[in-house]
Parts: structure tokens; sequence; C-alpha cells
């Protein structure tokens, strides 16, 4: 076995948890080693949008945005209802505005605020109709120097022209590129910076989404010497008089111990690749139903097993085992398929989704998490789980569909290989799908006639800001509805997705890993998707995942690093 390595803090995992851990642990002091199981760092949050839930940050208050811890508790009270862990919501609402501003002035993280992006549930006790989510400002991923190869690429469906980035905070500019000069002016500007890099860069430069707040953390990280070891997946944990002193670990070099003076912090990325916790733990999957997930293959479940070896708690009890999304398979030329994460495509006016039946089963505007719930009802009784986003030319030219494009782009490859399906008539474009033409043709005239007026009686689809958020841009009275009655008209298949799991292993307001009787066990700390959802298994608000991941992961290194 070769020489073992000692360090004062081992983090088990590079995504945005993992790097808030380690990021703040070295600046305290302490010398940090990251292990990797995957060739390339970033985990799960590299496949993200990036955006962080955090209420009360400076950037709302500049915005004149108010927000109280009370309110705060009371939207997370009023969402997980008995299932929320209140310590650790309260140890997040009391630091989470705090923590950010930490990391903005001693790292090179930078957030701008979206004051639109409302709670995805606002009418309940507590919502904000805007503010607590922000987005990560763009980064230049050649200031990482040799390590921008080995930054984990976001989603190829989610790049344009084989590895061009477009953020969130990009589309409303791809949007009315045809419309606006400004907009073309700026969209204009992407492309010839696209063009330049890849004069030098396998793909784009400028970051953005997920793999800007993983570039700015770790360029961050290892200015402050951090070590990052890739293909070192933790294979146990050692421990002595109870205490968790170190791993074994499984490097290209073979098998080694790291010793860690202080703690362990596992961020390993949750469970969502395991095939036998998701046959165990998804109903839908249990019943022999399919799915897919947009997380990493790596994510298999290392954490759980190592904090099982050790006793720690799993928490099962969740209202939702994982975060949904519906996903699209867009076909590769190797004849495999790579998911689409279907966010924001179905608020828009002119969009609705609809099962075999023809039947539309929820308001469309809603949020991905509710969504997939929805789709798995309404097809109880089918052999398997899926429905079609359905709009017609004057949609699809405006907004795309899935990973086709709006325009200019091209539609014709996404014809081609099966993936959108395009008929003159809705009749037909049923044929395509399998699914029931009357009953399509009912649906459709029902929301046409409602849509004259801007609204829809049956689901009520624009009616919050949430969903109006997602709408198209400039429509009025309603951002959400408008008729589907401009021929030809295209479909994309949809089946249950998720980004992550929300089942994980218990832990305290300092991030500690309890164990069954629920006692710390010392030297071990869990953070990100390895860590139960203290919000119990709901879905908030965009950033709820990423927002507690930087927050619990800078309060374990602080409580490591004072002393446990």
């Amino acid at each position: 076995m070769p020489m073992g390595l000692e360090c004062d803090v081992l983090v088990a995992g590079s995504g945005a948890s993992g790097f808030a851990a380690a990021l703040t642990a070295a600046i305290d002091g302490l010398d940090v080693i990251m292990v990797e199981k995957a060739d390339v760092f970033g985990g799960t949050t590299c496949f993200s949008a990036g955006v962080i839930w955090i209420p009360g940050s400076r950037q709302a208050r500049e915005a004149g945005i108010s927000d109280s811890r009370e309110g705060v508790l009371s939207y997370l009270q009023a969402e997980a209802g008995n299932r929320l862990d209140r310590d650790k919501a309260e140890a997040f609402a009391d630091n989470a505005a705090s923590i950010l501003d930490w990391f903005e002035a001693n790292s090179h993280v930078s957030y701008m605020l979206s004051p639109a992006w409302s709670d995805y549930h606002p009418g309940q006790p507590g919502a904000s109709k805007g503010g607590r989510s922000l987005g990560p400002r763009p980064f230049d991923g050649r200031t990482l120097g040799k390590w921008f190869d080995k930054l984990r690429p976001p989603l190829k469906t989610t790049t344009i022209l084989g590895g061009m980035m477009v953020g969130r905070e990009d589309l409303p500019q791809f949007f009315t590129m045809t419309k606006k000069l400004s907009s073309a002016q700026h969209v204009t500007k992407l492309f010839l910076r696209y063009a330049k890099d890849r004069v030098s860069y396998s793909r784009g430069t400028r970051l953005s989404n997920g793999n800007a707040l993983v570039a700015m953390l770790a360029r961050s990280a290892f200015e402050r010497g951090v070590k990052l070891m890739l293909k070192t997946p933790v294979v146990e944990l050692m421990t002595e008089t109870g205490r968790v002193t170190g791993a074994v670990v499984e490097g290209p070099e073979g098998r080694r111990t790291i010793r860690a003076r202080k703690a362990v912090v596992l961020a390993c990325g949750g469970f969502p690749a395991n095939d036998e916790l998701r046959a165990r733990l998804y109903d839908h999957v249990a019943a022999g139903k399919n799915h897919r997930t947009v997380a990493p293959a790596d994510n298999t479940g290392d954490g759980i097993r190592l904090g099982r070896s050790l006793n720690v708690a799993v928490v099962e009890g969740q209202a939702q085992p994982a975060a949904w999304v519906p996903v699209s398979l867009v076909p590769q030329p190797d004849g495999t398929t790579i998911p689409f994460p279907h966010f924001i495509d179905r608020g828009k006016a002119g969009y609705i989704a609809v099962d075999k039946r023809g039947r539309r089963f929820i308001n469309e505007a809603m949020s991905y998490h509710d969504f997939v719930p929805a789709m798995v009802e309404a097809c109880r009784d089918d052999p398997d789980v899926h429905c079609h986003v359905i709009c017609d030319s004057a949609g699809i030219r405006a907004y795309g569909l899935g990973a086709a494009p709006p325009r200019p782009g091209r539609l014709g490859p996404h014809i081609a290989s099966g993936y959108i399906k395009r008929a003159d008539t809705l009749t037909e474009l049923a044929a395509l799908c399998g699914i029931d033409a009357k009953g399509l043709s009912q649906t459709v005239s029902r929301l046409n006639k409602g849509a004259a007026l801007g609204e829809d009686p049956e689901f009520g689809k624009g009616t919050d800001p949430y969903q109006r958020f997602n709408g198209s841009i400039g429509r009025s009275p309603n951002p959400c509805v408008a008729p589907i009655d401009r021929g030809p008209f295209y479909a994309v298949r949809l089946v249950p997705g998720d980004i992550g799991t929300f089942i994980g292993m218990r832990t305290d307001a300092h991030a500690r890993a309890l164990d069954t009787s629920g006692q710390p066990v010392a030297g071990l700390y869990v953070v990100g998707n390895d860590a139960a959802s203290f919000m119990g298994g709901t879905y908030p608000g965009a950033g709820i995942t990423l927002g507690p991941a930087l927050v619990f992961g800078h309060l374990a290194a602080r409580h490591i690093s004072v002393g446990n």
C-alpha cells in the first residue's frame, strides 16, 4: 500500500457543499485534502443552474426587498409540516445571508439577485414574491489554469454549438435577439467569445450556472492550498476509540490511508445513480416504472454507505425522496440518449402537457418538483410513465421546445432524430406520439377558448407570481396562456427524472453526523445531498439545494476549526 497522507480535514466530494467546507477550513488555517471519485470535479452542481436560496441577502436588501426570520421559518414550516428539521431550519435562517456575505468577501464567489423570482408556492404563509433566489455571475474559466479541463462540463443537452454555455441570465436575450438590437448585440458577443475560445479550448470558457459556482469555489480553494485528488473514492472510514480519524481511499496508485487530524466531511452527492436504492425508495420505480436521473453516474450513495458503516441514522420519512424534474431524452449519434431537464418551457404561453389520453393533468407552470408526482399519478394504470409537451409553430419559434432551440436555431436535426415530433394537424401529431386524437382535440379546444381571454379555467395557469415569472416575455394579460392554433404542431416526450436525492443522513445544526441514538459521531460531518433534506423532502424555491450546501458546508468547517 502506498504511503499514507495526513491533513487536518478530509473532504469526500467536490460539489458546492464539499468546496464550501474545504474553502472555509482552509481560510481558517487548516490543511485540507479533497478526494473525488470521478475523473472530473464539481459533482451535480456542475449540471445545475447554480441558483442559491438565501433569504435576506445583501443583494435583496439593496434592492429594497425586506424579509424576516419569522417569515422564512413560517414558509418552511408551511411547506414541510412536521417533517421540518427545526434546529437546522433555524440555523439556516440565522446564518444564510451572513455566510453568503462571507463567501463574497473571502473568495471569488459572486451572486446577483433575481428580484422577481418568487418562491415556488407564493400562496403559503411567509412565502416571498421575489428576492430569495440568486444566480451566479458568469466566471472566466481560463483563470482555473490547468484545472479547467478537469471541471465537469455541464450537461451536453444544455449547451449549444458543442460547448457554449448559456446562463439563465442570458435566456431573455436569446428569446428577443430577433426583436431587440441590444439582445442581438449581447448574443453576438457571446458567440464571438465562444468562437475565440474554441481556438484554444475544448469548450467555452465563459462559465455560467453551476459551472460558474464550482469554478469560483475551486479557484478560491486552490489559491488557499486545498489539495484535490481525482479518481480517488473513499473505500472505508477509519476510527480510533469511537472517533473518525480518516479514511482509506482507492486512487490511481492503489489504496492508501489519509489521516484526518480533525474531521472527515462527507459530500458525495447522495444516491441518484444507485439502482438498488432508487428501486427501494422511489415509489414509481418500486412499482416497475421508468426513471432517468440528471445527476452524474458517480453519485451512487457512497456517503450513505460509509455513514451506515458507523451506525449513522438515515432519514427516509421525507415528503419526497428526491428533487424531481421531468426530462426528455435527446438521441445521440452513438445510439444513447442524454436527459434534458424541463425547468421552464412548460410555463410558457401556448405550451401544455398531456398524457396518452390527450388530457392535461396539472398546471404546467407549477414547479418541476410538483410536475413529476402529478405525471406519475396520471400514468398510474399505464405500463410506463410519460407525457408529451405540445406547442404550435408560434411557441416553438419563440421559445424552442426542450433541447430544440427557438428561432433562428435549427429544428431539423431534432426532428430527424425523432426527438421532436412535428405534424401539420393535431390529429396527425397525436398519431405520431401515441396520444388519443379525440382527447387531445378536446383538450386543445378547451384551452383555446380560455386563452382567447388570457385565462385557463381548467388549471389556472399563470395565476401566481412564480408561474408568471417563467411565462412568455411581454405577453398580457397572462404570460402563461396562449392558443395552440398555428400549425405545424410539435411535441416532445417527457419521463420522470431527478436532480438529486432528499433522503440522506441525519445531521445536527453544525452538520455533525448523528447516530441512530441521536448522538454525534465524533469527527464526522455530512453536507450536501448526503445529508437529509432539512426541508423534509419538499422544494420551496429555486436554489433550496445549493443554498443549504454553501451554508452547512461553511458551518461544518467552522465547527471543525474551533475544536470539536
